[in-house]
Parts: structure tokens; C-alpha cells; sequence
């Protein structure tokens, strides 16, 4: 089986991934979109990109999987980001 990091991009090239915030950090932002950036691209890029409060950020997942701020992304790749609280 395949990890996540055996997966190839060539360097440079562009992908489009799909990105989906969730609760409070949608505010003044978006639900879901998708966006192109050049590979490599780690999550924590994404997260600097989109002026996402750190402290307010508490899941990652790309495809469904926990992940990290230093994960990078592949094409197509869907990553949600979810706050530390969400709820009420």
C-alpha cells in the first residue's frame, strides 16, 4: 500500500485541489473552492494563503485523512479544514 508521500507530482507542474472550510472559518471567506498552485504545496502554505487564524485551526484532513500543517498536496486532493471549536 501506498503512503502519501509515495504519491508523484512533477515539481513545478500545476494541480487543482478543493479546499472546504468549515464554522468559523468560512467567515468573510468561502464554503468550497477550487484552486491551482504549482507543486510542491504544503498545507501550511494553504492555510498562510487563505489569513486562517492558527490558533482557530484544529483538523486537517486531505481526502478524508487526518493530516498535518506540513502535509503537501497532490492534485485533486480535497482538504478540509476545520476550527478547534465548532458547534453550539
Amino acid at each position: 500500500m501506498l503512503g502519501r508521500m509515495d504519491v508523484y507530482t512533477p515539481m513545478g507542474s500545476w494541480m487543482e485541489i478543493t479546499v472546504e472550510l468549515i464554522g468559523v472559518l468560512r467567515r468573510g471567506r468561502f464554503e468550497a473552492e477550487q484552486r491551482c498552485y504549482r507543486s510542491p504545496f504544503p498545507v501550511s502554505q494553504l492555510v498562510e494563503e487563505l489569513d486562517l487564524p492558527q490558533p482557530l485551526l484544529g483538523i486537517i484532513l486531505i481526502n478524508g485523512l487526518h493530516a498535518t500543517l506540513d502535509a503537501r498536496l497532490s492534485d485533486g486532493d480535497r482538504v478540509t479544514l476545520l476550527p478547534l471549536l465548532d458547534g453550539g
